[in-house]
C-alpha cells in the first residue's frame, strides 16, 4: 500500500513539472534549436603582421598608409617589425609611426638595429649577399616563433616592397581558408613580375610556366595552387600542420641559400601547397633591382609607381581610354609619417615650360603632382586657346595658313586649335631667345613620364654634350612614323636622328634652335607645329611644303627610347583633342578677312 502511494505521489510530481516546465524532450530540442540560431557576435581572427624593413624610406609612408586603411579591426592586429642596416630615413619613420599607433593596434613589437654599415660581404645596399640572407632567414624564423608564442590565428608575412591598395585584402585571404595564400600583386605596367611563381626547376629556382600569364593577366580568375608565393603571404596558424612551417634548412639541404626557396621546400615536405588569389586587384609590388643599382634608382622606381597611380586616377576621372587593368586611386600616404617633397629644380636647364589650357584644370593639377613627385621646377604657360581666338588678334600677329596646306590624314585645313597650339610653342621660343636661355625643356600637359625619367635625362644630356655640340632640338616624346629609317647618333646609345614624326609632347630646345624656328617667320605660312618641326630638320615628305622654308637646318635628335608618352592615344574611347576638335579655317577664307571665331563657334 505504501509502495502504491509512493508511486502515485511521484507520478503527480512529474505531471506537475510537465505542466509547469514543458516536455523535457521538447525542452532539449528547443535549447538545441536556439543554440544553433544564436545571434552572438564573434571577434575576427587575430593577425600578426611580420615586416622586415631595410632602406625603404621611399615607400614606407604609402606602405603604412594603406595598411591603416585595411577593413579589419585594428585591435585584432599585431605588428612584429624588424629593421637593420638602414642608410636612409627608415628608422626614424618606423619609430614615428609606432609612437602614433601603439595604442591603436593590439601590439606593435618594433626592434631597430641602428647599424648604418653594409654587410661586410655585400657590394651595395641592394645586393643580396650570404650574410644578408642569413639575417633574413633568422628574422623570418623568429617571426614564426613570435606568432606561435602570441597564439596568433594568422601570420601575414609582408615585405615593405608592396602597397596593399585593396582594403579587403586580409578578409578575402582569410575567407579563402587555405594554409598559405597570397594576394596577387602587380608590378608596373608592362612588367611580367609578380609575387608568385608559375613553375620551379629541380633545384628550387624560378621557372616560367605556360599558365603563369593567364593568372597574371587575369584571364583566369580564382584561387590557384602554385609552387611559390612570396613577399605577401598569409599563413594559417590554426592548422596542426603549421608547426612544420620553418625557414630553417632541412637536414642535408644543399640548395639555394634563399629564404623563400627554403620555406617553400619545407612546405612541400609537410605535404602542403601554396595558393595565389587573383579575384580582385590587390596592389603593387616593386620589381627587385640588380645588385649594382642604387637606393636613388630604387626611389625613382617607386616615383614611377606613384605617377602610374596618378595617371590611372586621371584617366578614370577624364573617362578616356583605358590603359590600366583596373580602376585605381592615388596612393595614400600615412599622416603619421613626416615626409618632405624633393627640392624642386630645373634639372640643369635654364627653364622648364609646361603648356596647359586654363579650361583643362585636371590636366594642370596632374602635371603639378607629377612635378612634385619628380622634383621638377616648371613654369606654367597658359596655352593659347583656339576656342578663344578671333580674327582681330590673329590679324595683329600676321597669322596666315600656308597656301596649299591640307591635313595629311583628313584632308582638312588648319583648325583654330592647331593655330592655338602653334602659337603656344611659338611664344615659348620667343621667351627662350628673349631671356638668352641656352637650353630649355617644353612639356605639354598630357605626358606620362617613363620610369627613371631623371636618370635617363641626365644620361641623355651627357651623351649630347660628348657627341653633338651644336644641337638645336631633342625630342623627348613624339609619334614615330618611320622608325626603321632612323639611325643611331654616332658615339651614343640613347639618341637617334629622327625621321618624319608627329606630336610635340616634349622636347628640349636650345637658344640657337629657338632662333632658327623664329627666323622662318612661320606665322605667315602656318602649318601645325608638329609638321613644322620635321620641315625644319628636312625630313618632311611634302616637298612643296618644305619649299616655303629655307634654310631647313634645325639639328634635331630624339631620345631612344622615348622619355615620355601621351596619357591617351588617338582612337581610344572618349579621346579628347583640343587641336583637332575645334573650328576649321576654310581655305577659301583668309584669316584676315574672316569673321570672329567666337561668332562662328
Amino acid at each position: 500500500m505504501g509502495s502504491w502511494l509512493t508511486c502515485l505521489v511521484i507520478s503527480y510530481c512529474f505531471l506537475t513539472l510537465y505542466r509547469n516546465e514543458g516536455n523535457f524532450v521538447q525542452g532539449e530540442d528547443l535549447a538545441i534549436k536556439n543554440a544553433s540560431e544564436n545571434n552572438y557576435k564573434y571577434a575576427e581572427p587575430t593577425v600578426m603582421i611580420a615586416i622586415l624593413v631595410r632602406n625603404k624610406a621611399h615607400i614606407l609612408p604609402w606602405f603604412f598608409g594603406h595598411l591603416e586603411k585595411l577593413n579589419y579591426p585594428k585591435n585584432r592586429i599585431s605588428f612584429w617589425i624588424r629593421s637593420d642596416h638602414n642608410e636612409d630615413d627608415s628608422a626614424r619613420m618606423l619609430r614615428e609611426w609606432m609612437d602614433a599607433n601603439k595604442n591603436v593596434y593590439h601590439n606593435i613589437d618594433l626592434v631597430i638595429e641602428d647599424n648604418k654599415d653594409k654587410y661586410e660581404d655585400e657590394i651595395g645596399p641592394l645586393h643580396w649577399s650570404t650574410k644578408r640572407f642569413d639575417k633574413v632567414i633568422a628574422l623570418r624564423e623568429n617571426a614564426l616563433l613570435a606568432a606561435r608564442h602570441a597564439w596568433a590565428d594568422y601570420l601575414f608575412m609582408l615585405d615593405a616592397d608592396v602597397v596593399l591598395e585593396n582594403r579587403n585584402t586580409l578578409t578575402q585571404l582569410i575567407d579563402a581558408k587555405q594554409p598559405i595564400i597570397a594576394p596577387m600583386l602587380n608590378a608596373s605596367i608592362g612588367e611580367t613580375y609578380s609575387n608568385f611563381w608559375g613553375g620551379m626547376d629541380e633545384m628550387g629556382y624560378y621557372k616560367r610556366a605556360p599558365g603563369y600569364f593567364d593568372i597574371l593577366e587575369r584571364k583566369r580568375l580564382g584561387v590557384f595552387e602554385v609552387p611559390m608565393v612570396h613577399t605577401a603571404l598569409l599563413l594559417d596558424m590554426h592548422l596542426m600542420e603549421s608547426d612544420s612551417f620553418t625557414y630553417n634548412k632541412p637536414e642535408g639541404y644543399d640548395g639555394p641559400h634563399d629564404d623563400i626557396i627554403i620555406f617553400g621546400l619545407n612546405v612541400r615536405k609537410a605535404g602542403m601547397v601554396m595558393h595565389i588569389m587573383n579575384t580582385e586587384y590587390f596592389g603593387i609590388v616593386m620589381v627587385p633591382l640588380e645588385s649594382h643599382n642604387t637606393l636613388e634608382q630604387e626611389s625613382q622606381h617607386f616615383d614611377f609607381i606613384l605617377l602610374e597611380a596618378i595617371d590611372a586616377n586621371f584617366i578614370d576621372e577624364m573617362k578616356i581610354g583605358r590603359q590600366f587593368p583596373v580602376d585605381r586611386k592615388e596612393l595614400f600616404s600615412s599622416p603619421f609619417i613626416t615626409t618632405t617633397d624633393p627640392t624642386p629644380s630645373k634639372l640643369g636647364f635654364d627653364q622648364i615650360y609646361m603648356i596647359n589650357l586654363l579650361r583643362r584644370p585636371l590636366r594642370r593639377e596632374r602635371m603639378y603632382k607629377a612635378f612634385r613627385i619628380l622634383g621638377i621646377e616648371a613654369k606654367t604657360v597658359n596655352a593659347v586657346d583656339g576656342k578663344e581666338l578671333n580674327t582681330t588678334y590673329l590679324n595683329e600677329l600676321g597669322v596666315e595658313m600656308m597656301k596649299g596646306y591640307a591635313d595629311p590624314y583628313h584632308g582638312r585645313p588648319l583648325t583654330m586649335g592647331e593655330i592655338g597650339c602653334f602659337l603656344s610653342h611659338y611664344f615659348i621660343w620667343e621667351d627662350v631667345v628673349k631671356n638668352g636661355y641656352k637650353k630649355a625643356i617644353v612639356f605639354e600637359d598630357d605626358v606620362r613620364f617613363s620610369p627613371y625619367f631623371k636618370t635617363k635625362l641626365t644620361r641623355l644630356m651627357s651623351e649630347v654634350e660628348q657627341n653633338v655640340k651644336d644641337w638645336d632640338l631633342i625630342y623627348l616624346g613624339r609619334k614615330r612614323l618611320h622608325r626603321n629609317e632612323e639611325k643611331v647618333v654616332d658615339g651614343t646609345s640613347h639618341l637617334v636622328w629622327p625621321s618624319y614624326s608627329y606630336w610635340t609632347l616634349s622636347y628640349i630646345v636650345s637658344q640657337e634652335g629657338a632662333q632658327k624656328l623664329l627666323n622662318q617667320k612661320p606665322l605667315g605660312k602656318m602649318v601645325p607645329v608638329d609638321e613644322y618641326l620635321p620641315i625644319m630638320f628636312n625630313r618632311h615628305p611634302q616637298n612643296d611644303w618644305k619649299s616655303n622654308f629655307t634654310p631647313r637646318n634645325l639639328i634635331t635628335m630624339s631620345a631612344e627610347p622615348l622619355l615620355v608618352e601621351p596619357t591617351h592615344y588617338t582612337g581610344e574611347p572618349n579621346y579628347i583633342s583640343d587641336t583637332e576638335n575645334s573650328f576649321v579655317v576654310k581655305p577659301e577664307e583668309s584669316l584676315q578677312e574672316g569673321k570672329s571665331s567666337k561668332e562662328e563657334l
